[in-house]
């Protein structure tokens, strides 16, 4: 399977999942609303060979799809993705074993880790062309501009890499940048994320602090990035276990930072602590302009690139987008671990029209009173990006956490506003929630649809509707004896039970 971007659009290409445009295209918000039509579709991944005022195509909506997420992670169907998960929840919060079969499976982890330390490469192909001083030229990059309010061109799936000052463990986070002249940009990052935390301490020893951006790297590689989960592990080292290989590093030219052997284009720079400039607005995931903000400036003194690069790029807003297909397969790798903390917990979702971290469904098993809430409030502190979940809905095990159909018959069916919802005030929230009263601080509602058991209700609950099973499974035998069998039923038009489902436009 591939390792560099070259090779993942290779993949596409073969598997019908490529379409190259050669008619000429302007990286100015044509390149967007040509994208933001096929993500709305679930369409294919898009090579523009052809973007005024550059030589260097753009690549965008790779992951445009949750199956395109899964090869780019060397797997085919979701459901692998909870094996990924298991994996990770025993490096977490390793248990004895105690059965022969759980140390076997947790030696397998083991090996899995020493695979997947990261190597160093000599002679790197992110080195092939070496741009110093006057010679870097950010004009050169083909950054988009994705839609009309935004403040300039934006860097988004670039792997910002920095090194702790004091330990010198490094991060590797997904930030955006904003371009600011030739040479410089802003940097957009929340003050919990690593880079921040880098930054404040340079400025502490009264340092800069140096920064390095890898743009165009295996895709697999910016799931590493994307992944927050807390365990003592590298994004490399994570990246590696992703593949299944260590990952090919390079030693940067100007700064004492590790880069993807493979990235296509790669710069160099440093923040000087306390240097700022006004960063945005730009079109944000919640659906709006985000609010300009002052942000860390990056001066950037080398560029290097392979031969005739490609950028790799794409853009946030209302869902459907990228960061929502990769949000759903992230889903999946957080499942096990969550229920590892939460053991009731029987399944998770986080709906994609939900900002894909607003809202959550969660089933479990349900033993005793009361355990819906207890389940809701151990999931906002379960992960650290669980905090701003705003609402969280707790549904009983039968229930399909993944057919809304299923979710709103237990709320409303299943539901005493009084008695089964919960408000938790003042909680911190995302500054970018503009529905919260006070920007960065907001309150979070917990839902119980399970089914309520005494002394929850003092009544008998009622007995759901059932098909008789010996009947159910006469009639499925006999389908096509009815002359039924063309019939697809699990292809359902919703538009055909009174939704009305176009394709979505921002």
């Amino acid at each position: 399977m591939p390792r560099d971007l070259r090779g993942f659009l290779k993949l596409l290409e073969e598997r019908g999942q490529l379409r190259r445009i050669t008619a000429p295209v302007d990286s100015d918000l044509e390149i967007a609303e040509i994208s933001n039509r096929l993500l709305a579709a679930g369409g294919p991944a898009l090579l523009f060979e052809n973007v005024k005022g550059t030589d260097w195509p753009v690549a965008v909506n790779l992951l445009g799809t949750v199956e395109r997420v899964c090869w780019a992670m060397n797997l085919e169907q979701p459901q692998q993705l909870e094996d990924l998960g298991r994996k990770l929840g025993m490096l977490q919060q390793p248990k004895p074993p105690k059965k022969i079969s759980q140390a076997v499976e947790f030696g397998k982890v083991l090996f899995s880790l020493v695979r997947a330390k990261p190597q160093r490469d000599l002679l790197p192909p992110c080195h092939q062309v070496v741009l110093k001083g006057d010679e870097v030229n950010l004009d050169r990059i083909p950054m988009i501009r994705p839609y009309p309010g935004d403040a300039g061109k934006i860097i988004t799936l670039g792997l910002v890499i920095t090194k702790d000052p004091e330990t010198g463990t490094p991060n590797v986070g997904v930030y955006r940048l904003q371009q600011q002249s030739v040479n410089t940009m802003t940097v957009h990052w929340l003050s919990v994320r690593g880079g921040a935390r880098h930054l404040r301490k340079a400025a502490e020893r009264g340092q800069k602090l140096e920064v390095a951006i890898a743009l165009g790297v295996d895709p697999l590689i910016l799931m590493a990035a994307a992944t927050p989960i807390p365990v003592d592990l590298s994004e490399w080292l994570f990246a590696g276990l992703y593949g299944g290989s260590g990952v090919h590093l390079a030693k940067c030219k100007t700064v004492d930072l590790e880069v993807p052997a493979d990235s296509e284009i790669v710069l160099e720079g440093t923040i000087n602590p306390g240097e700022v400039l006004p960063d945005g607005p730009f079109g944000d995931h919640m659906g709006y302009y985000g609010v300009v903000e002052d942000s860390p400036l990056v001066r950037f003194h080398c560029l290097t690139h392979r031969r005739d690069p490609i950028y790799l790029t794409t853009f946030s807003g209302r869902p459907p987008k990228e960061e929502a297909m990769m949000a759903i397969a992230l889903n999946r790798i957080y499942t096990p671990i969550l229920r590892q903390q939460v053991p009731e917990i029987v399944d998770f979702f986080l709906p994609m029209e939900a900002l894909s971290y607003k809202a959550a469904v969660i089933s479990i098993d349900k033993a005793y009173p009361g355990q819906a809430r207890r389940a809701a409030l151990a999931f906002w502190s379960a992960l650290p990006q669980f905090t701003y979940t705003k609402f969280v809905i707790v549904v009983d095990r039968e229930i399909n956490i993944r057919d809304p159909r299923q979710v709103i018959w237990a709320v409303t069916s299943k539901v005493d506003p009084e008695r089964d919802v919960f408000i938790l005030p003042e909680t911190p929230f995302d500054t970018l929630d503009f529905a919260s009263p006070k920007l960065g601080l907001g309150s979070r509602m917990g839902i119980d649809a399970t089914t309520k058991v005494y002394p929850e209700t003092d009544h008998q609950w009622g007995e759901p509707l059932r098909s008789d099973p010996a009947i159910a499974e006469q009639v499925t035998q006999r389908w096509a004896e009815y002359g039924l069998a063309d019939l697809k039923l699990d292809e359902v038009d919703p538009n055909r039970f009174g939704y009305e489902m176009p394709p979505i436009r921002s």
